[in-house]
């Protein structure tokens, strides 16, 4: 049996209250389609453009086109575009949607949510004050030199005389800007010195002498480059490369003078240029007066060179002897080789040692002590037959021996007795290798060498075998006498060895 107490939260249902299903049979007479043929407005926005447009779902005449909320009969009006809209739970409407998918433009197909494309952003970029577009086409002009130059440095002459061009086209932009503008601001007068400059120097290594001279021509006469004088020694140059000595030597004079006297080596430089201008014009006084100029002031192996050739050609033989003699005191100007030899003590000096013995400054060592041997050993050869009254080659041996350069009195033994052997004066040239036997060892191992190869063509194999072992004790590597050596066994049928 239920309990009284617990029918008191028990709530029973009125029988008048409204059904919860009820409604649904009834049919509105607002969605009725049999009379939409007749309705006037309904049939004026079927013509228009988007009552044409494809309906995106079918429905089926007379179905239900929808639903109702609980409580509340769903009501809709048709709308100007053809399409019924949406009711939302409770009292008011849902606005009218867009035809178009929200975030895209009909001009472009990406998508912009924010429609950030038609609004200024908020990081907007400054635009450049006239300033500072100057500046940046100066920075532009400064960088298409430096790369002319690199183009240049690396071979590429087509390359790098492009970008000159088109460093003075910019930098002609640049001076109209300038006077569009009115600036206070002074032209960069070294900019287009430099400019003028890399052009002038970029038709030359292009053999374009005639545009070279054109672009030299042009800095010269302008006044307001003071050191444009200067380059009329790359003028004398161009006329140099051209063979007209006589212009080339007017355009150094001119260069020397406008050069002042604190620019000594440029001075010297240009002296020496115009020595040899006229010697390929056969003024051989006019030449020895500049290059002894310059034996006086800043004295140089080549210079001293093209001295004595110069008193050579006017036949003066003391001028001779005393020329070859200044060409032996001229000083090299690098250190000994003693400092690049390692010590078995200091380890830390032999690592410095390996890492200098050839780097850059070494090699350039190198070349100058090449330089100098070679104008010596030349010098020697014209001198010789030039002072046979006074011993000739024998002469210049001694003078070499009592010079700084004593070493080379071995080499030029050694030119003796090779020219003796090319004049098949066999004796006299074992002679003088012969007299190699007590001295150092890189001598007495290529006088050996020799001597052995003379001994063998007279087929003196014993002699020519001991001769090449000479040279193996000195340096037992050495190729020269290897073959030799080889030579000897062949010839004496040890084919073994």
């Amino acid at each position: 049996m239920m309990n009284r107490g617990g029918m008191e939260h028990v709530q029973l249902s009125n029988e008048e209250e409204d059904d919860l299903y009820g409604g649904f049979n009834q049919q509105n007479t607002l969605f009725d389609t049999d009379d939409l043929y007749d309705d006037v407005a309904f049939q004026q926005a079927v013509k228009t453009s988007h009552g044409r447009r494809p309906p995106t779902s079918l429905k089926v005449p007379g179905g239900r086109l929808g639903t109702a909320v609980r409580g509340t009969a769903r009501q809709t009006m048709p709308s100007s575009m053809g399409r019924m809209s949406t009711a939302m739970q409770g009292e008011g409407s849902r606005p009218i949607t867009a035809v178009r998918r929200a975030g895209y433009s009909s001009k472009k197909d990406s998508m912009d949510p924010l429609n950030l494309g038609t609004k200024q952003t908020l990081l907007e970029t400054k635009e450049e004050t006239p300033e500072e577009k100057v500046r940046l086409l100066e920075k532009k002009v400064h960088e298409l030199i430096e790369e002319s130059c690199i183009a240049n440095e690396r071979g590429e002459h087509q390359l790098a005389l492009q970008k000159a061009k088109e460093a003075e086209r910019t930098d002609k932009e640049l001076s109209r800007r300038r006077e569009q503008q009115e600036s206070s601001e002074q032209a960069n007068v070294d900019l287009a010195y430099l400019v003028l400059l890399n052009m002038a120097v970029q038709y030359e290594a292009n053999q374009m002498y005639k545009n070279a001279l054109d672009t030299y021509n042009l800095i010269i006469k302008n006044k307001i480059f003071a050191f444009g004088g200067r380059l009329r020694v790359n003028m004398g140059n161009i006329y140099f490369k051209q063979k007209d000595y006589s212009r080339a030597a007017k355009m150094y004079r001119m260069a020397l003078d406008q050069i002042q006297n604190t620019y000594k080596d440029l001075r010297f430089q240009v002296q020496q240029n115009i020595g040899i201008s006229l010697v390929k014009l056969g003024q051989y006084s006019d030449a020895i007066v500049a290059f002894d100029q310059v034996m006086q002031e800043k004295p140089e192996f080549r210079t001293g060179l093209n001295l004595i050739l110069c008193y050579l050609k006017l036949g003066d033989r003391d001028k001779v002897k005393k020329a070859f003699m200044r060409l032996l005191q001229v000083p090299m100007n690098y250190e000994d080789d003693e400092k690049y030899r390692a010590s078995t003590n200091d380890k830390k000096y032999n690592t410095i040692l390996e890492a200098i013995r050839d780097d850059s400054l070494r090699k350039i060592e190198r070349e100058r002590r090449a330089v100098a041997e070679k104008c010596i050993m030349n010098a020697t050869k014209l001198v010789a037959p030039a002072v046979q009254e006074s011993g000739g080659f024998d002469w210049c041996l001694e003078q070499v021996r009592l010079s700084r350069y004593s070493d080379l009195a071995h080499d030029l033994e050694m030119g003796k007795a090779i020219a003796f052997l090319r004049e098949k004066k066999f004796d006299q040239a074992i002679e003088v290798l012969k007299a190699f036997e007590k001295k150092d060892t890189r001598a007495a191992s290529t006088a050996a060498i020799n001597l052995s190869f003379i001994f063998f063509l007279e087929k003196d194999t014993s002699q020519a075998e001991k001769y090449a072992e000479v040279a193996l004790t000195a340096d037992r590597y050495n190729p020269a006498a290897l073959t030799n050596r080889g030579n000897c066994y062949y010839a004496q049928w040890k084919c073994n060895k």
